[in-house]
């Protein structure tokens, strides 16, 4: 039951901080390349209320993939569209990628701290179970949001590499591709695709964790 509890904890602590955190990621970025309308939106804050999509939050509690509302961006305003939308693109996955580092240095934090003041071993384990969930959470959104189809982050950075002539056509095409991952969620295919990357991160950012804690414990 104390897992149950920790890993809801991480997915609400994600909904509420990080989701927003990711789409701010977008706007600012957007902002820095020369569109404004997430600034005009409002959409540049931490706020939860302005970036919360509730469908959205309640898959990633119940399946791990989730999203919320899209910061809008403009694509005209940029001297580069495709190049700079591939770069406000990936900011959303960064923002993702640094929120599960940031937990990991907390995680490295309690775990100098749980071994120096002997902490309850089950206080102790539940703490770390917070992390894992929330670090696991974390990087598979951003590998997830890395997937090259829309509308994912991934369609977005892959279109700044593709001749014109495809690109045009990936954005013809784009609804037919997005049902198209729809399918693959539901047969749970993204899982196949997702793992390997999720975990090869995530256990190097455990590597990282342990190699701190190893220097202080």
């Amino acid at each position: 039951m104390g897992m149950v509890f920790m890993y809801i904890l991480a997915v609400t602590i994600t909904v509420v901080l990080i989701l927003p955190f990711h789409e701010l990621a977008h706007g600012f970025i957007a902002y820095k390349l020369g569109d404004s309308t997430a600034k005009r939106e409002g959409r540049l804050t931490l706020n939860p209320l302005y970036h919360i999509d509730y469908v959205g939050a309640l898959c990633l509690l119940l399946v791990g993939f989730g999203w919320a509302k899209p910061v809008p961006v403009n694509m005209r305003n940029f001297k580069n569209p495709r190049r700079d939308m591939a770069i406000v693109a990936l900011a959303g996955p960064v923002a993702n990628l640094i929120a599960a580092l940031a937990g990991a240095l907390l995680m490295t934090i309690v775990t100098v701290i749980g071994y120096k003041t002997n902490m309850n071993v089950d206080v102790f384990d539940l703490i770390l179970s917070f992390f894992e969930y929330y670090i696991q959470v974390n990087v598979g959104l951003a590998v997830f949001n890395l997937i090259p189809l829309p509308p994912l982050d991934g369609s977005k950075i892959l279109g700044a590499f593709l001749p014109t002539e495809v690109y045009v056509k990936q954005m013809m095409y784009e609804r037919y591709l997005s049902i198209a991952l729809i399918v693959l969620i539901w047969l749970r295919v993204v899982d196949i695709i997702i793992d390997p990357p999720t975990t090869f991160i995530i256990t190097l950012i455990y590597k990282m964790v342990f190699g701190i804690a190893g220097l202080f414990v």
